[in-house]
């Protein structure tokens, strides 16, 4: 991706805040926006170039568990970006004297304790937030909490947040809960074909040897989008559940079919929001492979892994699928990086596109739509394997 060119004077000096667990991602994302920015003189704007753009706090706990953010560096006029990972259960703190995992709920009670500490100085502030916080809780069937909603309308009208920046939203219409505040959903198309052709020497990406599949119909608007700059067949998995009954959280499915085309011999690619236990998405490669899938290579956005590895390396060790691919948006364990099936996909240098875009209030369409680089990565691997 060529370095953006942009028109707009920077609405602020620009600040990045990272929360626990994000330290890693924002220091690529501040390499890159120092890189970027020091071929890009814009010397009558003070304090445009500088030798890094993080914001230095510290979260303290007391021993009870209670916390508090101590903001270290000035953030006075300041655009302030703002880093969660609510799903990064590597961060621990200790509690009367035992270490605790950081819950999504902790994640977001620093947030809202680094936004209380802010004091209202900054110029503006957006939040990223890779995997919305409860996102998966988009809608209500019965009496019950929508605290994803809720979680959108405390950040933006109690705590001034501008805009809030997602990958891959369970359900995008959840921004409906904050209509006059900037929301953006984020697909990582372009990212996960390249580490595709970064992974796969051999890949021929036409009808007669490749599909995607989408697990289940709640997920084919991202399948459709990448079918059609791919030019590939679409099929999907009909899951009926049984929704009178709730199992481990989830409604349990009592029946999972196949639609589309003949997949006999294709290699297939199979998207999804986020793998939790992985369960579904192993059946869904078994039920592939029954049907004549080639190879299967599975992309999603989100990596959890609820359940640990074990389903993974047994399916893998069985050659059911041939790749994951998932972002490093969220935790990877260390543990994970080493598996042999494992591809993670690096949005650090995407984010500081977004962050770069964001600060000088300048349109994110042309990051949203990847088709032409997309199809410029494509004809580079087609070009490559050529000769």
């Amino acid at each position: 991706m060529a370095d953006p060119q942009f028109v707009n004077e920077p609405i602020g000096k620009l600040g990045i805040i990272p929360l626990k667990g994000c330290e890693e991602m924002a220091k690529k994302i501040d390499y890159y926006l120092t890189s970027s920015r020091k071929d890009r003189p814009n010397d009558h704007f003070a304090g445009y170039n500088r030798d890094s753009y993080l914001i230095h706090c510290d979260f303290v706990r007391f021993g009870s568990g209670e916390g508090k953010c101590v903001i270290k560096d000035s953030v006075r006029g300041y655009d302030i970006v703002i880093l969660i990972d609510p799903f990064n259960y590597g961060v621990t703190y200790r509690m009367y004297g035992f270490d605790q995992h950081y819950s999504p709920d902790d994640h977001y009670a620093d947030l809202k304790r680094a936004l209380s500490a802010i004091e209202g100085k900054a110029k503006r502030i957006s939040v990223i937030m890779p995997m919305l916080y409860e996102g998966r809780q988009h809608k209500r069937s019965r009496r019950e909490s929508l605290d994803c909603a809720d979680m959108l309308r405390e950040l933006c009208y109690n705590y001034g947040v501008e805009n809030v920046i997602t990958f891959d939203a369970h359900d995008p219409r959840v921004q409906n809960a904050i209509p006059e505040k900037g929301f953006e959903s984020i697909q990582p198309a372009y990212q996960f074909i390249k580490a595709l052709c970064a992974n796969v020497d051999d890949l021929k990406i036409d009808n007669d040897h490749m599909m995607i599949v989408s697990p289940d119909e709640g997920g084919m608007n991202r399948c459709i989008y990448l079918a059609t700059v791919l030019g590939l067949e679409l099929g999907a998995f009909y899951k009926l559940r049984d929704y009178s009954r709730i199992v481990d959280g989830a409604n349990p499915i009592i029946k999972h079919e196949f639609l589309g085309d003949s997949i006999g011999g294709k290699d297939v690619i199979v998207i999804d929001d986020m793998i939790s236990s992985g369960g579904s998405m192993i059946e869904v490669a078994e039920k592939l492979k029954s049907i004549g899938a080639k190879r299967i290579y599975i992309y999603s956005s989100f990596g959890l892994f609820c359940n640990g590895f074990e389903k993974f390396d047994k399916a893998y060790s069985e050659g059911l699928f041939d790749k994951v691919f998932t972002t490093n948006l969220i935790y990877n364990p260390p543990e994970l990086l080493e598996k042999p099936w494992y591809v993670s996909v690096n949005m650090s240098k995407y984010c500081a596109y977004i962050i770069d875009t964001l600060n000088h209030d300048e349109s994110l369409s042309s990051l949203l739509d990847p088709e032409d680089r997309i199809n410029a990565k494509l004809r580079e691997y087609n070009e490559k394997k050529a000769k």
